[in-house]
């Protein structure tokens, strides 16, 4: 376990914590809120993201290559957020700035890290 605790295993582990959240989410809306229709898409997010969890603990790189570029994009949300979000600035007030900036280099550092330590881009993949 201690070998999957590291930064090669960022997204892997994110991914977890997001399809555990969907799930409570469908948990949530179909016996608290007494929706039938909504859990079904939070479910497809909660199969969808435990999945690529799964299969990138497992080391497959097609599952990899598909958390690494999910991370790019939420890099680049998180980025692009800074300069033209209005709702995130009207919610977080003075803080929003400082927050974004903290994320968007955290995000950065992370997606970096997991394409460097799981060799996405090396001279020996093609």
């Amino acid at each position: 376990m201690r070998d999957r605790l590291t930064l090669a295993h960022t997204f892997d582990w994110l991914f977890a914590v997001i399809a555990a959240a969907a799930f409570v989410g469908v948990l949530q809306t179909f016996l608290i809120g007494r929706h039938f229709i909504i859990p079904t898409g939070i479910l497809a997010v909660a199969v969808l993201a435990g999945n690529l969890a799964w299969h990138g603990l497992a080391g497959r790189a097609w599952a990899k290559n598909i958390l690494f570029w999910s991370g790019f994009l939420l890099t680049a949300h998180v980025i692009f957020a800074l300069f033209w979000a209005k709702r995130y600035r009207e919610i977080l007030g003075g803080a929003f700035e400082p927050l974004f900036v903290v994320l968007g280099v955290l995000l950065a550092f992370l997606t970096w890290q997991y394409a460097r330590r799981n060799a996405l881009f090396g001279r020996d993949r093609i």
